[in-house]
């Protein structure tokens, strides 16, 4: 694998755009440990001229950014490629109703077959090649899952969904020509559709893909897959792809989507048996994904852990030794202490990798995660803090540290609030649930703004500010939350109110824990164009 591409995807779409003077630092550190490939995923985060609300208001990259940064690095013998959508996750733009509802189809994907949709894309792929010195372009088209359902087929009828994508990418790739840009695309739909398998992770036979191999000949497929230590799955996957008869690249992931810490010993496990299966088969194409998925609250260093350990493996220096010497040098700073930030998301008994993000959201009157709690939670959270205070940080790294600090402050109070008033409430004991309303709710609404000031010092040192309010919304939120349920619950104590409603409720199990939108409340929360 040394002689091909060894990159690094950040994800600049989920709100924090990452300031251009953040790409080149983490550039500095990947070049210096073997990366020559740096992509920026922007779904509509760039600038595109002549359409003014493409982007608009999302903190996109000016062409003399783009331009600067492609400058940037290729002095640093890394290829800046473009990454963006040509299909779906193309959601935010249908916000703007007059300019963009006409091409959707339907969720967030593209209206195939129509002018106006191709008119974008020529117009996107014009963008790039102004900003870009590469011709390598990464063209997206991942979980386009709706793709030829909603508009399509009300225009259409129904038609093979294979044959709508397909048929997209021929002509995507064709006007790709007119600049001279080199296609390569998410390989998961294609994959999907050809099989007819929603899970095809599981599948086996690919004579159904080598039955509709007749891709444009000048795209490669990028296989994403961020999920397993099993060498086999990788193995057989592989092959999956390489039944189109094009070029493979593999795309893993270094885990910065779980919420606002890290999860760098699940990516570590998996990076292993995933390049061992690129070696294997020919793979000589590996990207780490960073992803910033619902509000991209979770810095990209916090997962130089990762990117060390697969340079390691591609470069292949030795043992875990040499990666921690060479850590240590690179970054100033002990490679075990970045380890800690993992540690935000491994409370006693918890088995998910989002677990300070569900606690820092979950209503302590519904308490839709309390289920999922043991004893001993915010006692975790107090020591991490300590331990997190303890550490010796590099200057650049600190306001990760600080934030990460903050955040346990609040956990360390916040954690087991809903438990302890459920349980004072359900024995009656007025005398118990007057001192968490006096105590520790507006301790824990303290904390929650203090833990806000830190975070957005964090998020101002490496991203843009355009996404931050999102924040702000989300984190005003939670205190004046923690407020409210203080007031009813004073209210019930003096007698005003007889009964607190959610209290009386019995707590039943919910499973997804990712989103925001999920775990802050049962009721709903808009998420309609």
């Amino acid at each position: 694998m040394k002689n091909g591409m060894f990159g690094v995807m950040i994800d600049c779409s989920r709100n924090a755009v990452m300031r251009p003077e953040s790409i080149k630092r983490m550039v500095d550190i990947l070049s210096s440990v073997g990366y020559n490939t740096l992509m920026l995923y922007t779904e509509d985060t760039y600038e595109v001229a002549g359409q003014p609300f493409f982007g608009h208001l999302r903190g996109r990259y000016t062409e003399a950014e783009l331009q600067d940064l492609a400058r940037y690095c290729q002095s640093k013998g890394v290829e800046l490629i473009p990454c963006i959508q040509t299909l779906a996750h193309l959601g935010a733009i249908f916000k703007w109703r007059k300019e963009y509802l006409p091409i959707n189809d339907c969720d967030d994907v593209l209206l195939i077959d129509d002018e106006k949709t191709y008119q974008l894309i020529d117009d996107m792929f014009a963008a790039v090649s102004r900003c870009f010195l590469t011709k390598k372009i990464h063209i997206g088209m991942d979980e386009a899952y709706r793709v030829g359902l909603g508009k399509y087929l009300a225009q259409h009828g129904y038609r093979e969904r294979f044959d709508v994508i397909n048929s997209h990418l021929h002509r995507v790739c064709e006007m790709a020509k007119k600049y001279g840009l080199e296609p390569m695309v998410w390989s998961d739909m294609f994959c999907k559709l050809a099989l007819q398998n929603e899970d095809y992770y599981a599948g086996r036979d690919w004579r159904a893909i080598e039955e509709k191999a007749n891709l444009p000949e000048d795209v490669s497929l990028v296989y994403w897959d961020y999920y397993s230590d099993d060498y086999d799955r990788y193995d057989r996957m592989i092959k999956i792809n390489q039944a189109f008869h094009r070029p493979v690249l593999f795309a893993g992931g270094a885990w910065t989507w779980c919420g606002f810490a890290p999860d760098n010993a699940f990516s570590i496990r998996n990076t292993l048996p995933a390049m061992q299966a690129c070696a294997a088969n020919g793979v000589s194409d590996v990207l780490m994904t960073l992803w910033g998925d619902d509000g991209g609250e979770c810095s990209r260093f916090s997962v130089l852990p990762t990117l060390f350990y697969a340079a390691a493996l591609q470069e292949q220096w030795g043992g875990m030794e040499t990666v921690k010497q060479r850590f240590k040098a690179c970054c100033g700073m002990e490679y075990d202490s970045f380890l800690l930030l993992d540690k935000l998301n491994t409370p006693p008994g918890e088995h998910t990798n989002t677990a300070a993000k569900y606690l820092l959201y979950s209503d302590p009157l519904m308490g839709l995660t309390d289920w999922r709690l043991g004893s001993g939670v915010d006692a975790y959270y107090g020591a991490l803090r300590d331990r997190l205070n303890g550490v010796e940080v590099a200057e650049e790294f600190r306001p990760i540290f600080e934030s990460a600090a903050a955040l346990c402050d609040v956990l360390s109070v916040k954690s087991e609030l809903g438990l302890r008033t459920r349980a004072a409430y359900g024995k009656a004991d007025k005398a118990a649930l007057r001192r968490l309303a006096e105590v520790d709710y507006p301790a824990a609404a303290q904390k929650v703004r203090l833990f806000h000031a830190a975070f957005e010092r964090f998020w101002m040192s490496e991203n843009k500010p355009h996404g931050f309010d999102v924040q702000d919304h989300r984190l005003g939120g939670v205190a004046q939350r923690l407020e409210s349920c203080r007031r009813r619950i004073l209210a019930y104590c003096d007698g005003v109110q007889q009964s607190i409603p959610e209290l009386e409720e019995e707590l039943l199990p919910m499973e997804t824990l990712t989103c925001w939108s999920r775990i802050i409340s049962p009721n709903v929360i808009s998420h309609h164009l």
